[in-house]
């Protein structure tokens, strides 16, 4: 059946581009090493040019340097020729992809380069080519077939582009010793950056007003609190203005039931209840109320709340 050629014609696709993997894996050597060196020696950007397929290669690996400690951006060669060779100043690093090594617009950018010491690293099959003399470092990749069926449309090379850069970005950032924290701090939009994001953070951008009462609050004032917080509780506060307690909607349904509701706020709260400190992850926040089954916390400073954290916000929120 044709359904099944085809589904074996994509799966030799992968076969062909895992080979190609496993043979750039076996030849890396210490010329990796030698181009985390040239990078970590700038202090300045590291600037990746490539053409056509290399080219999107090379936004992608400019993307990851950038996001994880080592300032990059994407250059076009054409473009580089046309005044854009203005971008490169002293103290950068060009990272060239051409596996023919022989990309005829990169010519003019190898030139300015070797023309005003910028270190070059070339990504190429060809050390003996354009790209890999005018370059100071070499990273070869083996020569393979590509997975299109005619040889041509690049696949197995691009493939090989992408994770030689991927471990250049990886091993830049073992030596910078690149943290979550530092990672969180550069992805702030989507669910990775907001589960990177503290307590404090994610309370300032919420400036409701917390629900609180005094110990001395009547009952029927708690409830009218938490009816109006909208959050299922309140944050019970001493004279100091310090939280001694929190009353939740179980804690009042367990009042009633007790007969409870001619009491105060301190007859019916759950004294030192668990809190959020200001620099704690929101992913380790929610998995710890996630473990302990518990639909909100306040977030405190100084023994004093600043906001709070509830798990139906954050599921509306797309930050679980």
């Amino acid at each position: 059946m044709k359904t099944e050629s085809e589904i074996e014609l994509a799966r030799n696709v992968i076969r062909i581009e895992r080979d190609a993997l496993e043979k750039l894996e076996a030849g890396l050597d210490e010329t990796i090493i030698r181009a985390a060196d040239l990078v970590m020696a700038t202090d300045r950007y590291v600037i990746v040019a490539g053409v056509g397929k290399s080219g999107h290669i090379g936004q992608k690996i400019a993307a990851s340097l950038a996001s994880t400690g080592t300032p990059s951006f994407f250059l076009h060669p054409t473009e580089a020729s046309h005044g854009d060779l203005g971008m490169i100043v002293p103290g950068s690093v060009l990272l060239a992809i051409s596996y023919s090594g022989e990309s005829r617009e990169m010519v003019d950018l190898l030139r300015y380069c070797r023309g005003n010491s910028i270190p070059v690293i070339g990504m190429t099959r060809a050390p003996d080519s354009t790209l890999g003399r005018l370059s100071d470092v070499v990273l070869h990749m083996p020569t393979v077939a590509e997975a299109c069926p005619n040889g041509l449309a690049p696949t197995s090379s691009t493939t090989m582009a992408l994770a030689l850069g991927d471990a250049l970005t990886i091993l830049l950032m073992d030596r910078r010793g690149f943290s979550r924290e530092d990672f969180g701090s550069r992805h702030p939009g989507g669910k990775l950056g907001r589960s990177l994001q503290t307590a404090g953070d994610y309370v300032t951008d919420r400036p409701d007003d917390i629900p609180v009462v005094a110990t001395d609050a009547s009952v029927q004032e708690v409830i009218l609190a938490v009816s109006e917080g909208r959050k299922g509780c309140v944050a019970v506060l001493g004279p100091d203005g310090r939280i001694v307690g929190m009353v939740t909607d179980g804690d009042l349904r367990r009042a009633m039931l007790a007969g409870k509701l001619d009491g105060d706020a301190r007859s019916v709260m759950t004294p030192d209840p668990r809190t959020i400190a200001p620099k704690e992850r929101l992913a380790t926040v929610i998995k710890r109320l996630s473990d302990n089954r518990i639909s909100n916390a306040f977030v405190v400073e100084d023994g004093r709340p600043i906001g709070i954290v509830d798990m139906k916000d954050l599921l509306a929120e797309g930050y679980v």
